[in-house]
This record gives structure tokens, C-alpha cells and sequence, in this order.
């Protein structure tokens, strides 16, 4: 099954749902709708459609990793930032570091490989996953996500973002 919104109806919680949420508590986001998008380098293709020129804009990529004690870590970087998981591992202060499965992921963030996001967090305050984001994210004024379907990109400003943050009773750990 993919993760574009054809089959967003049986993911834990949709991503219309999720976009009826944040209009609920307020936060502000702008929705695009593309092609299914699954690596950085699918998402770097097609950017330029909604990007805004001049913005101060982040763009991501997302990990969504195990270690061998068998916790859970979703660790969101600026989408050109290199990563070598063992020296992550070290940083993160949790050993070795591996992805985790495509079950692992519905399971605990509620989402399928393809659509990774901080945004689904929403689901995975609830079993345990702890959040790493790069500290890039507190100097861009909008930053770029899936809202848990590969096929939709929505920019959310920054504060927005930390209030959901917040609403969804999630604690951010930021990497240098």
C-alpha cells in the first residue's frame, strides 16, 4: 500500500483529519497537492512549484530509527544535511541506530515509508517515540512537511509548528 492520501483512510488518523486539527486549534498552514514524493531527491524536482521566493524556508528530511533496546526516535533534519547514524547514535547519547520497519512505523507514528513527518507526532507522543528536530528549525520562518500522506506538502510557520508541538503534548530535543 502507498502513502499518498488514496489511502489515507486507513492510516490511525487521516490526513484530512489531521488538516481539520490544526484548523481547529488555529494554526496556519498553506496546502499543496503533487505527486507522490518518497525520497528528498523527488521532493527537490518539484519544490519550485510552491516554494515562495524569498522565504526563509526549511525543508526536511525525516528518519524514523530503533536502537537495540528497542525505542523509538523520529530525528527530522534540514533535507541536505548529511547523516551517518552511528556518529547520530553517539550525538543522540542511545548507541546504535537503525531505521525501523515499515510496521514499526505504522504502528508507533502512524504513518507509511514515503510520508515520515514531524506532523506525525500527533501519533507518536502516544507510544513513546522521542523527537529529535535540526536547530535549523528555530531560525525559518516556514517549514515544509508531509501532513502524513506523501502526495500533500503543507508549509506551517514555525511558531504554528511548535504550538502543535505543544498541543499534541510532544517535546522536541534539538540538534545542533
Amino acid at each position: 500500500m502507498d502513502a499518498s492520501s488514496a489511502f489515507q483512510d486507513t492510516l490511525p488518523l487521516s490526513s484530512d483529519a489531521l488538516l481539520v486539527q490544526l484548523d481547529e486549534w488555529e494554526l496556519d498552514y498553506r496546502l499543496h497537492t503533487h505527486v507522490p514524493l518518497r525520497t528528498v531527491d523527488e521532493s527537490k524536482a518539484v519544490e519550485d512549484e510552491f516554494m515562495v521566493p524569498g522565504e526563509n524556508a526549511l525543508r526536511l528530511k525525516n528518519l524514523y530509527l530503533r536502537d537495540k533496546k528497542k525505542r523509538n526516535y523520529l530525528v527530522t533534519l534540514e533535507q541536505s544535511r548529511e547523516v551517518d547514524l552511528k556518529a547520530l547514535g553517539a550525538e543522540l547519547g542511545v548507541g546504535s541506530l537503525s531505521f525501523g520497519s515499515a510496521d514499526r512505523l505504522l504502528q508507533n507514528l502512524g504513518i507509511r515509508p514515503g510520508a515520515v513527518s514531524p506532523l506525525a507526532m500527533i501519533n507518536g507522543v502516544q507510544n513513546d517515540v522521542r523527537f529529535f528536530m535540526d536547530a535549523a528549525a528555530q531560525m525559518a520562518d516556514v517549514i515544509y512537511m508531509h501532513p502524513l500522506v506523501n502526495d500533500r506538502t503543507v508549509a506551517i510557520q514555525r511558531d504554528d509548528l511548535l504550538a502543535f508541538f505543544d498541543r499534541v503534548g510532544c517535546e522536541v530535543t534539538w540538534l545542533p
